[in-house]
């Protein structure tokens, strides 16, 4: 965050850089900005850390400088990945403990200590907590569920491209996220399976370059933002030579997740690749902190459209008022709300679907009550493989070839001439 003279830079908000050099570097010499960095009372770096950032790195990263903290590689190299890392920050219940120690063939638990910070004195069922520690539900499989629920395997001709759609491509250039979120549709694959190698991205470019009807790669993952500058423009530039691509989109969480990943120099290579379009994920307005809005309008500065897709979460966020609140907070940081979904069916997601009747009912609460731009479009991604299917609450009350009676967001019916 920007040092302004509008910002709070209390005692509270700076405990961690100044005051008789108590803060003494990194816990690694191998770490970033690893050697002691002492701040005298006259002298505030230019980037700072929230008060419950602080707090945070003062309880449980005493050597962590405030340059290590703000390092995007440093939070990976610290993320929280075993029980034992876990309990040093925060009380688990049972449920919680059963599920991590019984984790092994499944998605692996991975948190960064920024989206730690915001979870660690959370109650059980806390959102943002929900989405990152497992829990014993996550150990049950029902018989509807597919460890790859959307075919994807189906669909891809070649390692690391998924062809569904007529004229895009996914294209899943890693397996490895900053956090994993419990839910995840590739479940069966991320965190798991080996990297890809320039011979992958060499054939899955030439399968692009082939298949002349392509005209949007979406990029995505994992989550490739957890890629180095070098290998995402390597990625970038080669796709942006193949003239048929006329759009390039990027999957990422990262601005919700590791905000700090959001650099000057990843943005300044980024906007060389226009026109590139970035689909963020958001599922509660708690993860919307000064940290994430900063990051997005960094890329959005940089003239990158962004939008928001969201899976809707039993729990987390199957209501009116907190779907409502989270599609405002986005288009306050300027990202547009592009789609609701619907929770796939992977294994152990049975504790975090909700009826699609009650996706409906959240639409029907946002259509006309709110600015349609807060209006994401619900959807389900038919199992199987039969892509993105759109779902409206039914506004149509008769429909011939004399006329269209509808019902609008009042319940008040409105008539519209066929003729």
């Amino acid at each position: 965050m920007k040092l302004s003279s509008d910002m709070n830079a209390n005692n509270n908000e700076v405990v961690a850089l100044h005051g008789e050099g108590r803060l003494t570097g990194c816990s690694s010499d191998e770490e970033p900005g690893a050697k002691t960095t002492f701040f005298s009372q006259n002298e505030i770096p230019v980037q700072l850390v929230s008060n419950r950032s602080s707090e945070f790195i003062h309880r449980y990263f005493p050597l962590a400088t405030v340059d290590s903290w703000n390092d995007w590689k440093w939070q990976l190299r610290n993320s929280i990945n075993t029980l034992e890392g876990l309990q040093k920050i925060m009380k688990l219940s049972e449920k919680e403990i059963m599920a991590i120690n019984n984790l092994k063939g499944r998605l692996p638990m991975r948190i960064t200590p920024y989206f730690a910070s915001l979870i660690y004195t959370t109650g059980y069922s806390h959102p943002l907590r929900r989405n990152v520690i497992p829990v014993v539900e996550e150990l049950l499989q029902h018989s509807n569920e597919q460890s790859d629920p959307l075919h994807e395997k189906s669909f891809s001709p070649v390692k690391g491209i998924v062809h569904r759609y007529p004229d895009r491509v996914l294209f899943t250039v890693t397996q490895v996220c900053s956090n994993y979120c419990r839910y995840c549709t590739r479940s069966h694959s991320v965190g798991k399976l080996d990297k890809l190698g320039r011979q992958d991205f060499e054939k899955a470019f030439a399968y692009i370059a082939a298949h002349k009807e392509v005209r949007d790669v979406l990029i995505s993952g994992g989550d490739p933002l957890t890629l180095t500058d070098e290998t995402l423009e390597y990625l970038l530039s080669n796709i942006r030579a193949i003239p048929h691509v006329e759009i390039i989109r990027i999957g990422t969480r990262i601005p919700v997740v590791l905000p700090m990943r959001i650099t000057d120099n990843l943005v300044n290579m980024l906007r060389k690749y226009h026109p590139l379009f970035i689909s963020l994920h958001f599922s509660h307005p708690g993860e919307i902190t000064e940290e994430c809005a900063n990051a997005c309008t960094k890329l959005a500065d940089a003239g990158i459209p962004l939008g928001s897709q969201t899976v809707l979460l039993k729990g987390i966020n199957d209501n009116v008022p907190v779907m409502k609140e989270l599609m405002h907070k986005l288009l306050m940081i300027r990202v547009r709300p592009y789609y609701l979904y619907q929770c796939d069916l992977i294994p152990g997601s049975g504790h975090f679907r909700t009826t699609v009747k009650k996706g409906l009912e959240i639409i029907k609460g946002l259509r006309g009550f709110t600015s349609g731009y807060a209006v994401p479009t619900f959807v389900v991604d038919a199992p199987g493989g039969g892509g993105k299917i759109p779902l409206l609450p039914n506004y149509i009350v008769e429909h011939n070839s004399e006329k269209i009676v509808l019902r609008n967001y009042k319940g008040v019916l409105c008539e519209y001439p066929e003729k």
